[in-house]
């Protein structure tokens, strides 16, 4: 992540709402566990969310699985937790620009 502050440094693990859960398996087929397995993949994106940063501040990751979906996903940082707001598929663009990370890391 050259050039960027890494939001993760200094978390230690997930916190999850319920109803957030239910609303990304209902909408996405997206499970918590597929959401931080990608956080343990290289290379993992992970950037400031500015828009969508209104009352605290948040994030979003590009990831992938150990079983190779890719993913974005919105979290905001509680404590040392990471708390994941939404996961889904990667769309068109996002799998682009996740593939120059994946260029560069098997470079």
């Amino acid at each position: 992540m050259a050039g960027h502050t890494d939001p993760l440094v200094g978390c230690s693990g997930f916190e999850w709402d319920e109803a957030n859960a239910h609303k990304n398996w209902e909408r996405h087929r997206a499970t918590p566990e597929e959401a931080e397995d990608a956080f343990f993949n290289e290379p993992l994106v992970a950037r400031s969310d500015i828009r969508h940063s209104r009352r605290e501040k948040r994030y979003y990751a590009l990831g992938q699985t150990s079983s190779g979906r890719y993913l974005f996903v919105a979290f905001t940082i509680r404590k040392s937790l990471v708390r994941v707001i939404s996961v889904r598929d990667m769309n068109r663009r996002e799998r682009g620009a996740y593939a120059k990370h994946e260029n560069e890391a098997g470079a």
